[in-house]
């Protein structure tokens, strides 16, 4: 998938559209911005259409508009409070808010809604997570987040912990991590919570190595990156299912410290109980500087939808 549509928009639907070079201007556009208080996007609007509860996606998107100079209208349960409680379609709200706003970044609870939004938006549509279908600002600034704290990230040894059936996150980030050299993946998961099919046949076709364990404990030591996922409650038709998979990988002060002195530890939060608050003080608890650094990567994407222009100039 491009980033060109067939409408001619610069949409961010999914991780696959991602190339390694445009990964690396966004990430050093992410810098630049960092350093330079620039308002390239004033008089332009965001509108944030959340269909899903969110306070760090939706936080992060609106302080990098206005950081960016842009200005923003939001609803933060549009499944309630937008006319979708009336029974209006996904595709007429997207028609209606195209002439409001000059970008829409969207939540949704169903798999595959944003790419439905993109094909009748007549403006950009960022998919800011759809069920547990993709969520590619996250792997962005996961991905950017692993690069700043460990210099690259070709030959990374990352383990991806808990709830992998459903978490979104993690689909995202594989399919980013597929596009570099000799990366090793490890999917720890109870067997009810392993990773689709889908994504470890797109690890093959990229030749990348990844093996599946139910044991975090025994993999720690050989760890460049923890990323540590909360059991989605909210994905379970069956609550005595969750009950039963809550609480099964606890990460403690005892096990971090079996992590090589380099580690960093990620998570996307929010988190319940798989990270004790215990282990926010160790230096390698990099999951609440992640949330710092998505915001500069969402400047980033959110300065090259709107002004694409500008962006090839600085390549």
């Amino acid at each position: 998938m491009s980033f060109s549509a067939s409408n001619g928009m610069n949409h961010i639907i999914q991780a696959q559209q991602f190339t390694p070079e445009f990964i690396k201007k966004i990430f050093d556009l992410a810098n630049h911005l960092e350093m330079n208080h620039e308002t390239p996007l004033k008089g332009k609007i965001m509108a944030t259409l959340f269909y899903e509860p969110s306070t760090r996606t939706r936080f992060s998107f609106e302080s990098a508009m206005l950081r960016l100079g842009g200005q923003v209208i939001t609803t933060e349960n549009a499944r309630e409070f937008s006319s979708a409680a009336k029974g209006e379609t996904l595709e007429d709200s997207i028609r209606v808010v195209s002439n409001y706003a000059d970008v829409i970044v969207m939540r949704h609870f169903e798999e595959g809604a944003a790419e439905r939004a993109s094909r009748v938006a007549s403006v950009p549509v960022i998919n800011a997570g759809d069920g547990k279908g993709q969520h590619p600002t996250q792997a962005l600034l996961d991905l950017y987040t692993i690069n700043r704290e460990l210099g690259g990230i070709d030959g990374i040894t990352i383990a991806m912990a808990g709830d992998l059936k459903y978490g979104r996150t993690i689909r995202s980030l594989s399919y980013l991590l597929g596009k570099y050299k000799n990366v090793k993946i490890i999917f720890v998961s109870p067997e009810a919570l392993r990773v689709g099919t889908d994504i470890k046949e797109y690890l093959k076709r990229h030749n990348t190595t990844y093996h599946e364990t139910e044991k975090l404990e025994e993999v720690l030591p050989s760890l460049d990156v923890l990323y540590q996922t909360r059991i989605q409650k909210e994905r379970f038709s069956d609550p005595a299912e969750y009950e039963k998979l809550k609480g099964c990988y606890q990460l403690t002060p005892a096990l971090a410290d079996r992590l090589p002195k380099h580690a960093i530890i990620m998570h996307p939060l929010p988190r319940v109980d798989e990270i004790s608050p215990l282990v926010d003080a160790s230096p390698k608890a990099l999951y609440f500087k992640q949330t710092y650094y998505g915001l500069l990567v969402r400047m980033a994407l959110l300065k090259f939808v709107l002004t694409p222009s500008s962006f090839r100039d600085e390549e």
